[in-house]
């Protein structure tokens, strides 16, 4: 699902809400999710799952093409871990 579809089928369940004011609601979603991790804090969606964002120490790493090493630097990295209630579902428990 891309977040075009996500808006279309929230403004078909609610129809009381105009598309643009559904697009606004959504995009507001993702962005204060992204703010929030940028800042290295954790998104707890309950039942859903939770964002984090994991340190990446610096490493020597090898280009696959020729062999040679290569310096990595540390990143930070987006994490996800599921809730148990989307696990459940996608296991068929619920």
């Amino acid at each position: 699902m891309i977040r075009s579809e996500l808006i279309q089928i929230i403004a078909d369940e609610n129809p009381h809400l105009f598309q643009r004011d559904v697009e606004r609601i959504v995009n507001t979603i993702f962005d204060e999710i992204t703010t929030a991790m940028a800042n290295g804090d954790r998104v707890e969606l309950r039942g859903f799952g939770a964002f984090s964002v994991k340190k990446r120490d610096a490493r020597i790493g090898r280009n696959p093409r020729t062999g040679d090493s290569v310096s990595v630097d540390a990143k930070a990295v987006p994490f996800f871990k599921t809730g148990k209630l989307l696990r459940d579902r996608l296991n068929g428990k619920a």
